[in-house]
């Protein structure tokens, strides 16, 4: 079960804010666009579409990532479903990601199936399988038995909320990644580049989305 449900603050642009962390769930710029600069330019997608491609996330957030990237799986023309995972500890109610999604009309004819279903824990959309998994990423992860292919590494900022981003969470990271897999994030901080090569991740820093100058990607070797 999640350690309890998201408390959001809006801002006059109604993105949502994190009460818990006092951070943003997605760019104050362009939510959308980073997350094509940073998650999935930043892990060669939708290049690397295999059937059977599994993508696993920390923090599902708005879902905005996992709209994004299924989009993309659709349009690229994949017939089997893509499998996305992820691991949430608060959870965001159905009407507030309604609100937040509706920044994004672009992707309304994902959201609006995504929506139309989406009870929590598990969903079968056809072309895409989602799973949340609620809880403390710290615990849960361990006890997951997938391999990713490419992880979304997104929780909120790493001065923020530096439980998301440790050495031993990045090393659970690694050992439920596939070979050749890889890991991308917004951020550039020291500790989390560290902590990636650490568990095995061949790093590179690359440029950032919009006022950051720099982001992380990671393959594993």
């Amino acid at each position: 079960m999640a350690d309890q449900r998201a408390e959001l603050t809006w801002t006059e642009d109604q993105i949502p804010v994190s009460d818990h962390f006092d951070d943003p769930y997605y760019s104050l710029q362009n939510g959308l666009e980073e997350t094509r600069h940073v998650f999935l330019a930043g892990n060669d997608l939708p290049a690397r579409f295999t059937p059977g491609f599994h993508i696993a996330e920390l923090g599902f957030g708005t879902g905005l990532n996992m709209l994004t990237v299924w989009s993309e799986w659709e349009r690229s023309g994949q017939t089997t479903p893509l499998t996305f995972t992820s691991f949430e500890a608060y959870p965001m109610a159905s009407a507030d990601m309604s609100r937040a999604l509706a920044a994004f009309p672009e992707l309304a004819p994902w959201s609006d199936r995504f929506l139309a279903q989406w009870e929590g824990g598990t969903c079968d959309l056809g072309t895409l399988r989602l799973e949340v998994v609620e809880g403390d990423a710290r615990r849960t992860l361990q006890t997951w038995e997938g391999a990713a292919d490419a992880w979304f590494l997104d929780g909120f900022s790493p001065a923020k909320n530096p439980e998301l981003w440790g050495a031993d969470l990045m090393q659970q990271v690694a050992d439920h990644t596939a070979t050749g897999g890889t890991a991308a994030t917004y951020t550039a901080a020291g500790f989390v580049r560290r902590g990636l090569e650490d568990a095995g991740f061949t790093v590179t820093r690359a440029p950032g989305y919009g006022r950051k100058r720099h982001m992380t990607r990671a393959i594993k070797s």
